[in-house]
């Protein structure tokens, strides 16, 4: 008995030495001085005269760091929505691209990872509150209908909105997540798709992966999802994440939303394209083959040789396939905003 509590106390011990440590390297990386909050505070505001940059987007009662280009241009608006655990930065080609080709673009930084749209409450980051966002930064860019991209958890909002509140919608573009219950049928049902996604069960966990990723100044973070990123992207996603409360609000989009919805829904009306790297590693075949059921407007497909980070690791392939989709739609009879969809 003597060596079994010996053993315990050991173990005790090892385990309290090496929460210690994870905990003391966590917060010594933060940047307790706020640099980015700062900065981004210092953002001129966005209004009928702002030119290609970072502003700052007042509405729905936050402020949203965005970027924008083209906004004098002819053609129709196009939100992009970011996905975990990146910002707008993402973006940067396809904004390009878009404004390039006449397109009106905004870009911007969602709650939890704009400094001043970063509430306390859990609840706050549930799906409908984040489409409430969407609709707020299109009316306040002057977008009364609008195209849609979404990646990852943008690509969740960007499903929901297309769902729920289709007739703003020109088009809706989403890359890696296929439709939401096509997904929630996968991880029901697909072994596969339930590996896949285990590292959620991590992700909604109190406190644990604040502590794991920013760790000794981001490390896990930058070894595991960065790696194909750009130096400037890097660079943003270290000085965003190293603030303080950063990481949680990104890590409570996982944690107010903690299953998809399996009920019956209204079918998706406006024209998807979908666009899915067959490596990627948290999103399998199955959601994407049982999508179609769920989708009765024009829907356009198309699967790639590349992993989850679809513009970077397929920037030029993916702009041209948004831009050629976005000008195919601009070329057929628009909807008027006030008909019925559907």
């Amino acid at each position: 008995m003597t060596v079994i509590k010996t053993l315990i106390i050991l173990l005790l011990a090892v385990t309290f030495i090496i929460a210690t440590v994870l905990i003391v390297g966590s917060l010594w990386s933060l940047d307790w001085q706020r640099s980015h909050r700062e900065a981004a505070a210092a953002l001129p505001r966005f209004d009928a005269d702002s030119t290609d940059g970072l502003v700052m987007i007042e509405t729905n009662g936050m402020q949203f760091r965005a970027r924008i280009a083209g906004m004098h241009n002819p053609g129709p608006g196009v939100i992009l929505l970011h996905g975990f655990p990146e910002t707008s930065a993402m973006w940067d080609p396809l904004i390009a691209t878009l404004a390039g080709h006449g397109f009106r673009v905004v870009a911007f930084d969602q709650r939890g990872y704009s400094p001043g749209a970063r509430p306390a409450e859990t609840n706050a980051y549930a799906i409908d509150q984040l489409v409430s966002d969407v609709y707020a930064v299109a009316a306040t860019a002057g977008f009364p209908q609008f195209h849609l991209v979404g990646h990852d958890w943008g690509a969740a909002v960007g499903w929901a909105a297309a769902i729920g509140q289709p007739v703003p919608l020109l088009s809706y573009t989403s890359l890696s997540i296929p439709h939401v219950a096509a997904f929630a049928d996968a991880l029901d049902q697909d072994p596969d798709q339930q590996r896949r996604s285990r590292y959620m069960m991590l992700f909604r966990t109190p406190w644990l992966p604040e502590v794991l990723f920013t760790f000794n100044r981001l490390a896990l973070m930058n070894a595991a999802m960065y790696g194909s990123m750009s130096q400037a992207q890097r660079d943003e996603y270290n000085t965003v994440f190293a603030e303080p409360g950063a990481l949680t609000g990104a890590l409570n989009w996982y944690r107010a939303n903690n299953s998809f919805a399996t009920a019956p829904m209204p079918p998706v009306t406006v024209p998807v394209l979908f666009i899915w790297g067959n490596q990627d590693p948290a999103v399998g075949a199955a959601g994407v083959a049982a999508q179609h059921k769920y989708i009765t407007g024009p829907f356009e497909s198309h699967e790639l040789d590349a992993g989850h980070w679809l513009m970077e690791e397929a920037t030029d392939e993916v702009a041209a396939i948004v831009l050629a989709f976005l000008q195919a739609i601009e070329q057929t009879p628009a909807t008027p905003l006030n008909d019925e969809a559907g």
